[in-house]
């Protein structure tokens, strides 16, 4: 626990700093200093905000026992057996099979599942999938997940957003536009490498935890390898727009078109269903 706020708080620095570095490239001492005021907006907006903003991405639902029973009725037991609060429950209208959490800590916590999972998992492989992310949960992932999916988006905007620096024309202005224009490639490029440096290993812990919640790590290996098969055919949409928010999913869930390759940031489903099922042995 201690380990994921430390992250997290690197995290914030790191993001705060390259504003700076951006704003300062592309618009001197002034650029700087507006960088650093937003890099600390951005920051405060994503701990309390992030969460709702992802949601509302994926125009998830909220549910209850009665709109989603089968759903709502597996968080709640999980949520139990590891001894966690009651997160909210959400079902995005999606294909793909996939699902994440979000919030900042555990008494905010939500879990949100596509229609496509519901529709492809049996009720022991959603378990299965279900004890993962409340493992998120219940080890403050989700608030590094969170806050670096909505960071990353921020950070494409301030690049974009530093065309506007590039149209002083003052004595002292001896920017260089090609230096400029690096910063305007590479800082999705930094935001996305941060996002990268945290994911991996988490999902390894979750699968383990979420193994351990559910007592049954061959049900989720199952649920993996079928999610893996289904997915790499169903395009996600919202992902695709808002890549930065792949990470958050149990099975990513871009296509690999274009730069969104070079950022995969789940390890390969085959090693993890090697590990569950060495669990379950």
């Amino acid at each position: 626990m201690l380990g994921n706020w430390f992250k997290t708080g690197l995290l914030m620095a790191a993001i705060v700093a390259l504003f700076g570095t951006i704003g300062a490239l592309l618009g001197g001492g002034k650029g700087m200093l507006l960088a650093l005021i937003l890099g600390a907006g951005v920051n405060f907006w994503a701990y309390w905000f992030s969460d709702t903003m992802v949601l509302r991405l994926y125009r998830a639902q909220e549910v209850d026992g009665q709109t989603a029973p089968q759903l709502y009725w597996t968080v709640k037991e999980l949520a139990q057996s590891a001894g966690l609060p009651m997160p909210r429950v959400y079902l995005i209208d999606e294909p793909q099979p996939n699902a994440f959490a979000t919030g900042r800590n555990p008494e905010h916590a939500a879990v949100a599942a596509t229609t496509g999972i519901l529709q492809l998992l049996s009720a022991r492989e959603l378990r299965g999938v279900l004890a993962h992310e409340l493992t998120h949960v219940k080890n403050r992932d989700t608030l590094t997940s969170t806050i670096t999916a909505s960071i990353a988006g921020a950070i494409s905007t301030l690049a974009q957003f530093g065309m506007f620096f590039g149209g002083g024309r003052s004595e002292e202005d001896n920017r260089n536009p090609i230096l400029a224009l690096l910063v305007l490639i590479l800082a999705p490029i930094a935001a996305m490498l941060i996002q990268l440096a945290i994911s991996r290993a988490r999902e390894f812990e979750a699968d383990r935890g979420g193994a351990g919640i559910s007592g049954d790590p061959r049900a989720l290996a199952d649920a993996l390898a079928k999610i893996e098969r289904y997915a790499r055919g169903l395009p996600l949409e919202t992902a695709e727009a808002h890549p930065a928010t792949a990470q958050m999913m149990i099975i990513n869930p871009l296509s690999g078109g274009g730069l969104s390759g070079l950022f995969a940031t789940h390890p390969p489903t085959e090693e993890r269903i090697r590990r569950l099922l060495a669990m379950a042995r």
